[in-house]
């Protein structure tokens, strides 16, 4: 249930600060990680009270329980109690693992999301779905626990590079495609952000996110609408994310979206002529490279430890016609073999 403030637009900060103000909190500590700590504390600290920083690197390799240890040392030795409060300012690493750390600290304790990355804006900030990697597998051990609030300032877009918003914007228009078919009409002809109304993107998105999570917190049912594209695009992610040439989330879930597409189309589900045109899109605003068959093998068997599976089934969702979906879509490994053919293909 959300019953927590969602506040999108240039005067979110002010609205974090009114709510810091009305609440009691012990202590306050701001989770970020190098990159936040340098480009989006400066902006946010002017509205912040007496607070701890606790800086971690950057990026997905260091979403694992090395770093947890580490934040919940700093916790201790602040004294942190269960009136303390955390606040995550980063991406969707940052918004995870702080949660997962709060969540799990003296059985839990509260935590605001400041979302600074489009990804993380649009998606990873809202829901209350919380975890780490381990052992190379995408969020592996985590929680549900929701956020005390989300604050979503738009200006920390500006500190991110054109690869990050593409990144972000792959779960933007995975949510057009899920639900709203009407907007992806005039979505789809877009070729580029530049002039791009970002918070109405975002609020758009947001929307579409948190309707779902009301109607399904925990994942039972309609929720896995949003694992769309996402079960061979993890795979992937989770695959080349200690090779030379790592991908960030949005191109593997692009990736993911363009195998999934044809897998849904191969079930007789989705249009050719919506596929061509999603598989059209996504290449306007990312640069692939052929995922060589000698990798195959070893992203299935990703695939088949995907937390989202049951009874050894590897679950998809698939479109059925853009706007509707259709979940708990079993897909075996030549499924997924084949899907990343056509993507080698298309590309």
């Amino acid at each position: 249930m959300i019953d927590y403030p969602i506040k999108i637009g240039d005067q979110s900060l002010e609205q974090l600060k009114a709510h810091l103000a009305s609440e009691d909190f012990s202590q306050v500590m701001v989770i970020a990680d190098e990159n936040t700590a340098e480009h989006c504390y400066p902006l946010l600290q002017p509205f912040l009270p007496m607070h701890y920083l606790c800086k971690v690197p950057a990026g997905e390799t260091h979403k694992n329980l090395g770093s947890c240890i580490y934040i919940w040392q700093q916790m201790t030795n602040a004294a942190f109690d269960r009136k303390g409060l955390i606040l995550n300012l980063g991406g969707g690493v940052i918004g995870d693992m702080g949660g997962f750390v709060a969540g799990t600290y003296k059985r839990g304790i509260r935590f605001i999301q400041i979302p600074t990355t489009l990804l993380s804006q649009v998606d990873a900030s809202v829901g209350g779905k919380l975890g780490i990697d381990f052992q190379g597998f995408k969020n592996h051990i985590g929680l549900f626990r929701e956020p005390e609030g989300v604050y979503i300032y738009p200006g920390f877009l500006k500190t991110l590079s054109q690869k990050e918003l593409h990144s972000g914007f792959a779960e933007v228009f995975k949510h057009h495609l899920i639900a709203d078919a009407a907007a992806w009409q005039d979505l789809k002809l877009l070729s580029s952000l530049d002039g791009v109304d970002m918070a109405a993107l975002i609020d758009h998105s947001v929307k579409i996110k948190a309707k779902i999570v009301e109607e399904d917190p925990f994942e039972h049912g309609a929720r896995k609408a949003l694992n769309f594209g996402h079960t061979i695009g993890h795979a992937v992610e989770s695959y080349f994310l200690e090779k030379e040439t790592p991908l960030l989330h949005g191109e593997a879930i692009a990736i993911g979206m363009i195998a999934e597409s044809f897998l849904s189309q191969k079930a007789g589900l989705l249009p050719a002529k919506d596929t061509g045109e999603i598989v059209a899109f996504i290449k306007r605003f990312y640069d692939f490279w052929v995922i060589g068959e000698e990798h195959f093998e070893a992203i299935c068997g990703l695939a088949l430890n995907d937390k989202k599976n049951q009874a050894g089934k590897i679950l998809c969702t698939f479109l059925e016609g853009v706007g509707q979906f259709r979940i708990n879509q079993a897909i075996s490994s030549a499924d997924i073999q084949a899907g990343l053919r056509f993507f080698n293909q298309v590309i």
